[in-house]
């Protein structure tokens, strides 16, 4: 890690925290997410070397510790009680991100892994019920072996599929990969985005009213903007 040169505790504490990836690690860390593979769906573009090697400075930090599971496969990844102590300082970042950098997404910002991964571990599949439901989402503008996204509900866990799990299908959402993004963060309010037809859903009124309660939005999605220029949730039809 680099060093500032200074014995300022801040600086101390930015050498750590402000290396890059290193705060989504501890974002995800700290949402219980403890095996590899699935930190780096939290963080796809760093490669496996740079995550290892992120981790690694972590546990030296004393920030993160290493278990190896009862089955012996693997280890997992879980914070310190300094590491937790961090957490308010990951919330704060967020809390800040969504109040003064929110904005019209820009094209390389549009990432469908990340996506998919937060609607995956943030649904609410009791919403429609103690039956298995399968909600399957469709980004209309992309290619069409990226288009068709299917989230199986069961046992109170929701598991994404990327080809079709052969299950009969409760709701069907048909989109863009900006438009999900919007409203997923909180900048398109679900309502509107359905009543101006950029989310386009099929299936019984049942489940359809469960649609507000099974998507569970980020948890900085009710943070207000204060940014003085916002389009995001400018309709392409106004364009």
């Amino acid at each position: 890690m680099g060093s500032y040169g200074q014995f300022c505790p801040i600086s101390k504490a930015a050498e750590i925290f402000c290396e890059r990836w290193t705060p989504l690690i501890l974002r995800d860390l700290g949402k219980g997410v403890s095996r590899f593979s699935e930190l780096q769906r939290g963080v796809a573009r760093a490669s496996p070397t740079l995550l290892s090697k992120r981790l690694k400075q972590l546990e030296a930090e004393g920030l993160v510790e290493r278990r190896l599971p009862e089955s012996g496969r693997g280890w997992t990844y879980h914070l310190t009680a300094p590491g937790q102590d961090l957490m308010p300082l990951v919330h704060a970042l967020g809390v800040w991100g969504q109040r003064w950098s929110r904005r019209e997404l820009m094209d390389h910002e549009l990432d469908a892994g990340l996506l998919l991964w937060a609607i995956e571990r943030g649904a609410h599949p009791d919403a429609f019920g103690a039956q298995r439901s399968v909600v399957k989402l469709t980004f209309r503008e992309r290619p069409a072996r990226w288009r068709h996204y299917w989230f199986v509900g069961e046992n109170g866990a929701t598991q994404l599929c990327i080809t079709d799990p052969a299950f009969d299908v409760d709701l069907y959402l048909t989109t863009t990969l900006r438009d999900m993004i919007y409203v997923w963060r909180g900048d398109l309010p679900l309502h509107a985005a359905l009543s101006q037809s950029r989310i386009e859903v099929i299936g019984s009124a049942r489940a359809r009213s469960a649609l507000p309660r099974w998507l569970a939005r980020s948890k900085f999605a009710d943070v207000k903007s204060e940014r003085v220029e916002r389009r995001v949730a400018k309709s392409p039809k106004a364009a």
